[in-house]
């Protein structure tokens, strides 16, 4: 057996794709489920540490906080949430709870001269005073920068101009969706590339993330993700390597066609891996891939820890467990965020068994 290592030394360690001591275990969950779970340890409302200190969860993200101006306004009356990149949200109800759905799509028909102007956040306006000394705090903890919205285009420009007008951006090489594209990337970029200045080497790793896949194919072709997403995500890259950390890459349904592209780039762990997309089983991707990155998720959302019993659960769990285990570089983790209708005890069990199981 391993001797016990930090969760700093475990992600690490599995992000070299070398044999931890257990499986780093990461979470993430919809409102309903995350409230569900905190009143069944007892633990407060906004207790967010505590919860992931009982699920034994690695990972801790590092942020600045936003101190600029509110520059797009909300809509109350229609409940309409808008942010500061200028989406809007509204919430939707429904049987198991709800979420906030994208709507208006602002800048779905802008010009190009309408995108140059349109308001973005200003990296002047974050606070990165405090990054230091909130990477010591957390020493012990795998801390990353980003998340899966880091570099992504398709999605996050979808939910101002639609889905079907980015990918007719991309297709047609549309000079105002070229340049939100851009105008975005250089923004995130920049403000990424201060927190790793003002963490001062304690950030451990990148998180970014591009949705690649429907559930039976790619969203686009391997050509255009060449000719335009592939530039802007070697940027994120490079940045990175500057600072001498590695890189996860967050990709939904069936995105392992860009894996080969992604070790050229220098990518060391893909993330989400639903499991139920086309060329996305755990022991094709353990087989196919393992030799050069890590795997993070596996996890289905939409199997049995949603739909089966906590004995579907655990043998569900335990079954991903020995297939992505061997030689290390697997993280335990859910594709997606744990959705409502999870039962409580199937998710406390899919933790459990991640503890009791994953242990080399």
């Amino acid at each position: 057996m391993t001797s016990r290592m930090t969760s700093k030394e475990r992600v690490l360690t599995t992000l070299a794709r070398q044999q931890p001591d257990r499986v780093p275990i990461d979470y993430d969950a919809n409102a309903g489920i995350d409230a569900r779970l905190k009143a069944h340890f007892g633990l407060q409302a906004n207790d967010w540490e505590g919860l992931r200190k009982v699920l034994g969860v690695d990972f801790r993200g590092m942020w600045a906080a936003y101190t600029g101006p509110k520059l797009h306004a909300d809509i109350p009356e229609r409940g309409v949430m808008v942010d500061d990149y200028g989406i809007h949200r509204r919430w939707v109800e429904h049987e198991s709870g709800g979420y906030w759905d994208y709507c208006d799509f602002p800048l779905q028909d802008a010009t190009e001269e309408e995108i140059a102007a349109w308001p973005l956040p200003n990296p002047d306006d974050y606070d990165y005073s405090s990054i230091a000394e909130q990477c010591r705090a957390r020493q012990e903890y795998a801390l990353f920068v980003g998340g899966p919205g880091l570099g992504d285009i398709i999605n996050s420009n979808g939910m101002l101009r639609t889905m079907e007008q980015v990918l007719v951006d991309l297709i047609t090489d549309d000079p105002a969706g070229l340049l939100l594209m851009r105008r975005k990337t250089e923004m995130n970029l920049e403000i990424t590339r201060r927190i790793l200045e003002a963490a001062d080497g304690g950030i451990d790793f990148m998180w970014m993330g591009e949705d690649l896949g429907t559930q039976n194919s790619p969203i686009l072709s391997l050509d255009l993700f060449r000719k335009h997403i592939r530039p802007l995500h070697q940027q994120c890259i490079d940045l990175a390597k500057v600072y001498n950390i590695p890189v996860m890459i967050h990709t939904c349904g069936s995105s392992s066609w860009a894996y080969d592209d992604f070790i050229e780039m220098g990518v060391n762990a893909v993330d989400t891996l639903q499991p139920e997309a086309k060329n996305m089983e755990p022991a094709y991707l353990k087989q196919r891939y393992g030799h050069a990155l890590a795997f993070h998720g596996c996890i289905s959302t939409a199997g049995p820890v949603a739909y089966g019993s906590v004995a579907d659960t655990v043998a569900y769990c335990r079954q991903t467990l020995e297939t992505m285990m061997p030689g290390g570089g697997y993280c335990f983790a859910p594709t997606h965020s744990l959705q409502d209708n999870s039962p409580t005890e199937n998710v406390v069990a899919m933790y459990e068994t991640a503890q009791k199981y994953g242990v080399y």
